[in-house]
């Protein structure tokens, strides 16, 4: 069995914080959040900037490596903080306006429509668990099929927002179903205007990054919830999977503990390392998987290549119940097995129906 001698990050207290992280900690609620703040500011002084300039001059040369550069680097951050944020506010009560900075000033340049991440993640994913329910459920796929992750893929990116204004309809959250109407809309108007000034820019600022966000979300949910357990779809423990000791971990802010968040949402990310290892006999109880040194993302692609040797390597067997890796692999391929549900994706026009 490998080792469980956690590496990802925790929080480490410091008294040596200088004057731009002091006024930063006078703004936020939570000094374990600072990282966030210096990611904003990346976001605000160089990303923002260099963006902009492309709508005056523009260039292939520079558009693509920049492109490709902020995705490599900056898209998987980004939205680990939007995911933490959305659960738990980064900036103090009195301060609440600074709260839209992320969703809405800083989002669109990494393809997150305004408010629709907050309405899909935390009021209809946590809520829904995976189970029927949820617009994002993997259960009806075969979790190791290409073919059905790009029906899944494609359901989300052309019907996802209008299943969900439909879900809110249902659960007579208007509120919510107006959010992310006047988000995803608004988004699109936005770029429909700045096409008109330069297309070039549009398609490389916004509407690129918009695609790679939307396909990398649904990758990055498909691996984490690949692994089910058929008898007990609800139990977190066995709907999700945890990643430790990752590279992925410490740029993203503890993702791979994809277990412990739905277990408890509101976690903190720097609690989760410690969560896991204090919860390690629970995981075992309840065969939870476990990945070590490896992340979703490369999960996702081990399974759409059917690479089960690679995930056998990598894989965590806290219970020492297996002998041979071809019982791992046979293992986990009972584990992404299609669980047959039947799933109805409402007619995108429902949702302009009867809107309060």
């Amino acid at each position: 069995m490998k080792n469980l001698n956690i590496t990802d990050p925790i929080f480490v207290p410091r008294n040596d914080y200088n004057f731009l992280e002091r006024f930063a900690l006078s703004l936020i609620r939570d000094e374990r959040d600072l990282p966030f703040i210096k990611l904003c500011a990346y976001i605000l002084f160089i990303v923002i900037p260099v963006s902009i300039v492309q709508f005056f001059y523009f260039s292939w040369w520079f558009a693509v490596p920049f492109l490709l550069f902020n995705i490599a680097t900056g898209l998987g951050p980004f939205i680990l903080m939007l995911h933490n944020t959305s659960h738990r506010k980064l900036f103090k009560q009195e301060y609440n306006f600074l709260n839209n900075l992320i969703p809405w000033g800083l989002g669109p340049f990494y393809g997150e429509t305004p408010e629709t991440y907050f309405g899909h993640h935390i009021m209809m994913h946590h809520a829904e668990n995976n189970l029927i329910d949820d617009l994002s459920c993997t259960m009806n796929y075969q979790r190791d099929r290409f073919i059905d992750f790009m029906k899944y893929f494609w359901l989300f990116f052309f019907f996802g927002m209008s299943d969900l204004g439909y879900y809110f309809k249902r659960k007579n959250r208007w509120k919510f179903l107006r959010k992310i109407m006047f988000g995803e809309i608004g988004f699109f108007a936005m770029c429909i205007l700045l096409w008109q000034v330069n297309w070039q820019a549009t398609l490389m600022v916004f509407l690129v990054p918009f695609f790679i966000a939307r396909f990398g979300m649904m990758a990055g949910n498909w691996a984490q919830h690949a692994f089910l357990h058929a008898p007990t779809p609800a139990n977190c423990y066995v709907n999700s999977l945890t990643c430790i000791n990752a590279a992925y971990n410490k740029t993203c802010f503890n993702d791979g503990y994809h277990i412990g968040h739905h277990l408890r949402p509101n976690m903190h990310w720097t609690e989760m390392p410690i969560e896991f290892q204090e919860n390690i006999e629970k995981y075992k109880a309840n065969n939870a998987v476990v990945f070590e040194g490896t992340d979703f993302f490369v999960v996702w692609f081990m399974l759409m290549i059917k690479n089960y040797d690679y995930l056998a390597n990598h894989f965590v067997d806290i219970n020492e119940q297996f002998k041979t890796k071809e019982e791992v692999i046979a293992f986990l391929k009972v584990r992404v097995a299609k669980i047959e549900v039947q799933r109805v994706h409402p007619n995108v026009n429902v949702i302009f129906n009867g809107i309060h």
